[in-house]
């Protein structure tokens, strides 16, 4: 007899694509496709994502939940959640990042079938991330040893599978074919000296300040360098990008940095660059370091969290300190003052990239949740 394969039902907080989360769930629903799991989606908020999963031919649903403070909305979600679980009899009702947890762990409860959630950022002890991990669930997804370690560090403990998130390196298949110095061309950037580049929301834990203080050191020696910052504003943080702006103005730096603002074509900005740097404060895993490796970019990572677990110093990048300029600094002048070094990291990245497919990251994905179901 043919075992049936087992239902499961994603609760997404989110229906815009705006940072990693979202990407990691895009190629879930993408590459996670094998015939060995069932989806169904609960968006509870509109946006692109909903068409897009329907578009897959994947059963989805629309369940607006309205904000925190409406609780008998949220209340109403949940028991359509259960509902939805139980006469779809689904096996397990995962939660998609920890704000979905709050609505996926009870109505798990209320459908009595297991539940599991992907913590896709670095866990505070604050009052969500305690409030998710009360809820039973069979396991927490996580995306770094880093992430591991702060989860584990919250009450109660609950069973852990890491899985390092994917990019989706086919697309920078054309960035590939297309050189660093006509890639600047089409975006109209400046064609003298090493372009030294960033990619991420204008974040003060993203790092870009820190970048703009070891730019003056980095000069002194290749006067040439120049710096190009690709992302957009981010809400919550309205004020960081005139911080910056306001920044470069003090080094002296306006003829020298290039703040492009969100674009959607990020490989062929990060193709016109000659090296990458991803600064962040302990970021979770950080999509953009393999996505650079891809390209074959000597990279200069965050030296906690996920990115440095990717990256092997002197082997395939280099790593820095959050907010330690001269150290960045440092890190840049060995690649400048040695371009044979910048060259191997590169190469060696490239071939480092291809462990961070969303292929693989689908199928690990997987390969957790079935590990909980069990037989």
């Amino acid at each position: 007899m043919t075992r049936a394969v087992p239902r499961v039902l994603l609760v997404m907080p989110l229906g815009e694509p705006l940072g990693g989360g979202e990407m990691m769930f895009r190629q879930l629903l993408q590459h996670g496709r094998d015939g060995r799991v069932e989806w169904i989606v609960v968006f509870t908020r509109d946006g692109a994502m909903v068409q897009e999963a329907r578009a897959l031919g994947i059963e989805t649903h629309l369940l607006p939940v309205g904000r925190l403070r409406q609780l008998n909305r949220r209340v109403s979600v949940i028991r359509a959640i259960a509902r939805l679980a139980r006469e779809r009899q689904v096996s397990m009702i995962f939660g998609w990042m920890v704000a979905s947890q709050t609505m996926a762990g009870p109505a798990a409860m209320l459908a009595g079938v297991p539940a599991a959630w992907y913590q896709v950022g670095l866990p505070t002890p604050d009052w969500l991330d305690r409030v998710a991990t009360l809820f039973p669930a069979r396991g927490v997804v996580v995306l770094s040893r880093d992430c591991a370690a702060a989860q584990a560090r919250i009450w109660p403990h609950r069973p852990q599978r890491l899985v390092y998130p994917g990019a989706s390196l086919e697309r920078f298949d054309d960035a590939r074919r297309e050189t660093p110095a006509a890639a600047r061309a089409a975006l109209g950037l400046p064609p003298d000296g090493a372009l030294i580049g960033m990619v991420g929301r204008l974040q003060r834990w993203k790092g870009m300040h820190t970048l703009l203080d070891a730019l003056p050191a980095v000069r002194a020696r290749h006067s040439t360098v120049r710096a190009l910052i690709v992302g957009g504003a981010h809400e919550p943080e309205p004020d960081y990008p005139d911080l910056l702006r306001r920044q470069v103005r003090a080094l002296g730096l306006a003829d020298v940095v290039t703040f492009a603002g969100f674009q959607a074509d990020v490989p062929r900005w990060m193709q016109a660059m000659d090296i990458v740097v991803h600064a962040s404060d302990r970021e979770p895993f950080g999509i953009v370091v393999p996505e650079a490796m891809a390209l074959g970019k000597p990279v200069i990572a965050g030296a906690a969290g996920g990115p440095a677990e990717i990256i092997t110093p002197g082997v395939d990048g280099l790593l820095a300190p959050f907010e330690d300029a001269p150290a960045l600094a440092g890190a840049l002048l060995r690649y400048l003052d040695d371009p044979s070094l910048a060259a191997q990291c590169g190469a060696a990245a490239s071939r480092r990239a291809r462990d961070y497919s969303a292929q693989r990251y689908a199928a690990a994905f997987i390969d957790a949740l079935l590990g909980w179901l069990g037989p």
